[in-house]
């Protein structure tokens, strides 16, 4: 008995070794990913979990490239094009997307596609790592004015998304009053563009599903609501009725 007990807690110990060993290598990946994609003056964020946390909806290695790797190259190409015109790192990055006309010729197209596509991304990671629970009672309570209910949402969601041609976001919006809205963007285009305010939103690229759900978009934005977390967007909600909700 005593022999298969202290297996036990060898085998116990060996897997808290472990499981703080890839902690560790995970913390380490993301500062070494951080660090590569920040080089000037725009930063890439670290995810305020670990890869393997979305397991539900979104598979680890996808995690690794979407942020790695992607969402740092917009972060890259952001800092070289501020090598040629620094004044675009001068202004708060809501600003500037919507102002874009503001932005040199030669350099409008990459800051477009980049900041919007950073900005995005910036907004993404935030408003994910939940549960899915549902929202808090005053997002609950628009979701209910403006849609019908969050099952209405969902759906009225998910078939947006899907029908989003290409590559491209779909949005929920939010007015200083707390309107909600659904709108569509193609690319790494923005609401924010037009000076509105995002409240949340889905990335509908496939490189943020396809490894795990290949062509079947409809299945990603089905199971994406299990990783919602409804608290961090009550907290968006809040800062957009104040006047305070930047990305």
């Amino acid at each position: 008995m005593f022999n298969l007990t202290r297996r036990h807690m060898i085998a116990a110990a060996a897997g808290v070794v472990a499981t703080i060993a890839t902690t560790r290598i995970s913390t380490a990946q993301q500062q070494t990913a951080v660090a590569a994609g920040s080089d000037g003056p725009f930063k890439l964020p670290p995810l305020p979990y670990g890869y393997d946390a979305l397991q539900a909806a979104i598979d680890t290695e996808t995690m690794h490239l979407h942020h790695d790797k992607h969402h740092a190259a917009y972060v890259a190409n952001l800092n070289a094009a501020a090598k040629e015109a620094p004044q675009i790192a001068d202004h708060p990055m809501e600003r500037l997307l919507a102002n874009l006309d503001q932005v040199p010729d030669n350099l409008r197209t990459t800051v477009r596609n980049n900041l919007g596509g950073h900005v995005n991304h910036s907004m993404f990671w935030e408003i994910m790592g939940g549960t899915g629970a549902a929202p808090g009672d005053e997002v609950a309570a628009a979701i209910q004015r403006d849609f019908g209910g969050l099952d209405q949402l969902k759906t009225a969601f998910n078939a947006a998304g899907g029908k989003v041609f290409g590559s491209g976001w779909v949005f929920v919006t939010v007015t200083p009053e707390g309107k909600l809205a659904l709108e569509t963007r193609p690319n790494q285009d923005t609401p924010l563009m037009e000076g509105k305010r995002v409240l949340f939103g889905n990335d509908v690229w496939e490189h943020s599903y396809y490894l795990r759900y290949q062509n079947r978009r409809p299945d990603y934005l089905s199971t994406w609501w299990t990783v919602i977390n409804w608290p961090k967007i009550g907290e968006r909600y809040v800062a957009a009725r104040e006047g305070k909700l930047t990305i």
